[in-house]
């Protein structure tokens, strides 16, 4: 069973004892939180929300807060001595997967 969730604006396609990176969530390492933007479900029976699937949550475990890598934009205009860099790491949250409820 699979469901793809919706975390920071990106979404997730992510099954039981999965590890994936999000965008920064609130909480300690180690707490558990429930993901409830479910937009689909599926599995033999899958169910799709328009736009959220009502009733079905995905749980997670926090393991580490981070940075991710640096990202650099570098402008430059040729033949004007002009350039412009800027950059910057994302924090991101890395969790992993607990269970997933279709909420019926």
């Amino acid at each position: 069973m699979f469901a793809v969730v919706r975390s920071g604006g990106k979404q997730y396609r992510v099954a039981e004892n999965d590890v994936i990176s999000v965008d920064k969530l609130t909480g300690d390492v180690g707490s558990k939180i429930a993901l409830s933007e479910v937009l689909m479900v599926g599995g033999d029976q899958p169910k799709h929300g328009a736009p959220l699937v009502s009733g079905a949550s995905v749980e997670a475990e926090i393991l580490e807060h981070g940075r991710g890598p640096k990202t650099i934009a570098f402008k430059k205009k040729r033949r004007k001595n002009t350039h412009r860099k800027r950059g910057g790491r994302a924090h991101l949250t890395t969790v992993k997967i607990t269970g997933i409820s279709t909420g019926a």
